[in-house]
């Protein structure tokens, strides 16, 4: 496969002591990161705790491996757990397994096939979009654990919706020693960025929050009251596979693979810009795909390229994928020794620390930026997008995120096509006579501007002929590309034409256009004499065979 080139191999050939160095501090550093955001998003996303460790290990591994960016770390990111908590509410983690597998196949299967120059033409509207949806339905998620809201029996809550309507109802049992953890985690996570940059404040946060229940004796839920953690390796686990499953999860695998897409490849494309590198999108795409596959059959969650963690490694020194290796690798060791200990961290620890996640990822500057400035259409499917996101769920955004921002290319399109007639000399509303080009009254010419597709191809009905008319000119220089629909609107004026027996007499048709009228077998039925290279060839044709 030419499309598959790790950057591990490339990164190898020049490699040196010193950068071995470099990777391992950056690996260590970032592992110590990833640790309590793995923890927090994996229960974001109806998991268990260390399922999110899991993903960073396996995921992590395979994509610095095999990846096609030097610099990438990967694991699990908040932009999946509104879409994971969903699956595992509806169809347990067996749907997970299989979503994640088909996710993975499909993300190979675009790395084969070239896709990774197709992302692009996902409008940033519907990425900005969702990513607020999504960052708010993560806010809205932990409000129960932030605020120790106690549900009744029987109340679980799966949707954003259903969640916010909960903790309404049951908010008279908020409990205020979980209020002040919360509270002084989320402090402490924005305040300390200010006086240390090197260790991270989510771990600050995790340290203070268990020392405040441990030593005040606080009575507030931890990690362990709700789940049990394990500490062991992620082992091999296939799960049972249906048909019916198949089909059922088959939305949500497209969904996850091309978040993955996205996120992964913005995350390369931020790299480039700080490291002055260039990945290979292909290869990342295929990395994604297969990182996705070991993360699903050893325990995992989805992964991607995580912005903020890739950013850190290249920050402490990272510049190849050792790095990314040594990151999996220090959390297995962490996972093996310390994870027992996670059952001690609050619950509104880690409420807190997704609460600064949903921030980050929120965009609100590009939001905003995008209300004020961009035309109404596109704030039309940038608010649509995140109001779907969060009323409803991420499969239904993109959907109809992507059918409406193309119907509202298709309109602007088509307004940008226009058919315009020559005015005459004779006519009697024609102003400055002199500067019209002297055209013989028996010749009608009209110039069509923009491209002609199915959406515009209407706009030729509007060729007309007189009595009188001999030759028809239709001036095509203006018009980039055209598909069948418009090809079969022009064929019917060419029969017209031929009924009534006027020369049709085509001027400046381009490549593109030109192609189409060959295939569709209209060039050998106009003849090629009547192809005019400009509108002066095709006035003295006209006039020359009259």
């Amino acid at each position: 496969m030419n499309n598959f080139k790790p950057m591990l191999f490339t990164s190898m050939k020049t490699y040196s002591k010193e950068q071995f160095i470099k990777d391992v501090i950056a690996g260590i550093i970032v592992a110590i990161i990833a640790l309590p955001l793995s923890i927090a998003l994996a229960m974001a996303s109806g998991v268990s705790p260390e399922r999110g460790i899991y993903t960073a290990i396996v995921a992590g591994f395979l994509i610095s491996a095999f990846g096609g960016s030097t610099v990438q770390i990967a694991g699990p990111t908040a932009a999946f757990a509104t879409i994971v908590a969903g699956i595992v509410a509806t169809s347990g983690t067996s749907g997970l397994v299989v979503a994640t597998i088909m996710a993975g196949i499909i993300l190979v299967i675009m790395g084969i096939f070239k896709f990774g120059n197709l992302i692009k033409f996902i409008p940033t509207t519907i990425i900005t979009g969702f990513t607020a949806g999504i960052a708010v339905t993560i806010l809205i998620g932990q409000f129960k654990d932030f605020f120790g809201i106690t549900y009744i029996n029987g109340v679980a809550p799966v949707e954003t919706m259903e969640k916010l309507a909960a903790f309404f109802s049951n908010f008279n049992t908020i409990n205020w020693m979980a209020v002040l953890v919360g509270v002084v985690c989320l402090a402490i996570q924005i305040l300390w960025p200010l006086a240390s940059k090197k260790i991270p404040s989510s771990l600050i946060a995790v340290i203070v929050g268990i020392l405040m229940v441990k030593c005040l004796h606080l009575h507030v839920n931890t990690i362990g009251d709700l789940y049990t953690i394990s500490n062991k390796l992620p082992s091999f686990c296939m799960p049972k596979i249906s048909f019916s499953l198949i089909q059922h999860q088959l939305p949500n695998a497209f969904v996850i693979a091309v978040l993955a897409a996205i996120e992964s490849l913005l995350s390369c494309v931020v790299a480039d810009g700080m490291v002055n590198s260039k990945h290979r999108s292909n290869t990342e795409l295929i990395a994604q795909g297969i990182g996705n596959l070991g993360s699903a059959l050893f325990g995992g969650i989805p992964a991607t390229g995580a912005i903020a963690r890739t950013a850190a490694n290249i920050k402490n020194g990272g510049r190849t994928p050792i790095s990314g290796i040594v990151h999996a690798i220090s959390l297995t060791l962490v996972l093996l020794v310390l994870m027992t200990y996670a059952a001690w961290i609050p619950m509104p620890t880690i409420a807190a620390i997704l609460f600064i996640v949903a921030y980050n990822m929120c965009q609100w500057r590009s939001f905003v930026n995008l209300c004020k400035k961009a035309p109404k259409s596109d704030i039309f499917v940038l608010i649509l997008t995140f109001a779907l996101t969060v009323l409803f769920d991420l499969v239904v955004a993109i959907e109809i995120g992507m059918i409406v921002a193309c119907l509202m290319f298709i309109k602007r399109m088509s307004d940008e096509t226009n058919v315009n007639g020559w005015r005459y000399k004779e006519e009697d509303d024609v102003e400055n006579p002199d500067e019209l080009i002297d055209v013989p009254k028996h010749v009608r010419v009209y110039e069509v501007s923009g491209p002609l597709f199915f959406g515009a191809s209407e706009t030729l009905t509007s060729i007309e002929v007189k009595d009188y008319t001999k030759n028809l000119i239709i001036r095509m220089r203006s018009v980039p590309a055209m598909d069948i629909t418009s090809m079969i609107s022009l064929e019917d004026i060419y029969n017209r034409c031929k009924k009534n027996g006027i020369q049709l007499v085509l001027s400046h048709v381009n490549e593109q256009p030109y192609k189409v009228m060959k295939k569709a077998g209209f060039i050998e039925k106009l003849g090629e004499e009547n192809l005019l290279p400009n509108i002066d060839a095709a006035l003295e044709w006209v006039v020359k065979d009259r």
